[in-house]
């Protein structure tokens, strides 16, 4: 982790302490609370044939607890302004102590605590005149102090944003480049790029404004359904789905954008079926990462695994449900 100028480091201070972020908070004599995951209700359109998400937000804790985030909109609006029924933007830090997400009435990007306290309103500009927020997809970095926004246009009219959320620094990177998430401690951001050759470009770009790291992994890496890229910037996590048919689960393997290094596959301690997605590191090194399973109808059943990076051994940290009426839901980290 770079350190900042001793300004960047008060005004930081100052802004993340009223997120819950560091000592020293008004709230923060004891650990903040941790939220597994928000999710949203499905109701059905009996007219139009379709469900829609209705309700409010519910926040899910790790005590089981659940609490409704009112000031978070419940569905999304286009360019013109007009409501898209479509679930609202959302998302919690890798940490579960950080929430994004639009706010209803203006729809403008606000980022708080998920114990609660004010919210830090994010620039205008992150969403540009003429993009509605059913056009945007949003990420908090593993501790909640960074927001990458991702606009789902054409791949080259809008580059994409990362905003600090303590300066409002913003920081722009290729619009060619499909996003993959931040590093455990926030200060890079995974990107692949389609070459012309058609292999693919893997980028770890530093925040910093430093020279990414660079480099062309194999197809299985490339083409693997999920990544995620370590504190020290150049060490990638990749996890590809499982096959029912051989009943070969979900695996894991970890490659070095550095020296190409690419490890043995490992398995991970889940069904066949079920999807490994949303992995993170956190910034001590720990890799993580959420499976799903249950269909629609039924309820979600989510587990968090934590990952041994050398031995690739996953063993479970977290287990939860989501309720069957869901219309939607983000877990800490996706």
């Amino acid at each position: 982790m770079r350190h900042p100028s001793a300004t960047a480091a008060l005004l930081a201070a100052a802004v993340l302490g009223g997120l819950g972020l560091v000592p020293g908070a008004a709230h923060a004599r004891t650990a903040p609370p941790v939220a597994r995951a928000a999710w949203v209700k499905s109701c059905y359109d009996k007219k139009e044939g379709d469900s829609f998400p209705c309700g409010h937000w519910r926040l899910l804790w790790r005590d089981g607890k659940q609490t409704t985030v009112r000031d978070a909109a419940i569905t999304t609006i286009d360019a013109a302004g007009e409501d898209v029924r479509e679930s609202g933007t959302f998302a919690i830090s890798g940490d579960g102590r950080v929430l994004a997400y639009e706010r209803a009435g203006d729809h403008r990007l606000v980022v708080r605590s998920a114990a609660g306290g004010p919210a830090t309103v994010l620039p205008k500009s992150s969403v540009p005149k003429g993009v509605g927020t059913d056009e945007i997809g949003v990420e908090l970095s593993p501790a909640g102090d960074k927001v990458l926004i991702d606009y789902l246009d054409d791949p080259t009219h809008l580059p994409t944003k990362v905003i600090t959320v303590a300066t409002g620094k913003i920081t722009t990177l290729p619009a060619a480049d499909t996003i993959l998430g931040f590093s455990g401690d926030g200060d890079e951001v995974l990107a692949t790029r389609l070459q012309r050759d058609n292999t693919t470009a893997m980028y770890a770009y530093r925040l910093d404004g430093g020279a990414p790291i660079t480099s062309t992994p194999p197809q299985v890496v490339a083409n693997a359904l999920a990544h995620a890229l370590a504190p020290d910037g150049k060490t990638v996590a990749t996890f590809t789905t499982g096959d029912t048919h051989t009943k070969r689960p979900p695996r894991v393997r970890i490659y070095d954008l550095e020296t190409g290094d690419l490890s043995a596959a490992a398995d991970l301690p889940v069904s066949p079926g079920a999807v490994p997605y949303g992995p993170w590191w956190s910034a001590d090194g720990r890799l993580n990462v959420v499976v799903q399973s249950g269909e629609d109808g039924q309820p979600a059943v989510i587990r968090v695994l934590t990952v041994d990076p050398q031995s690739r051994e996953a063993t479970q940290a977290d287990t939860y449900t989501i309720s069957k009426t869901r219309h939607a839901y983000f877990a800490a980290g996706e």
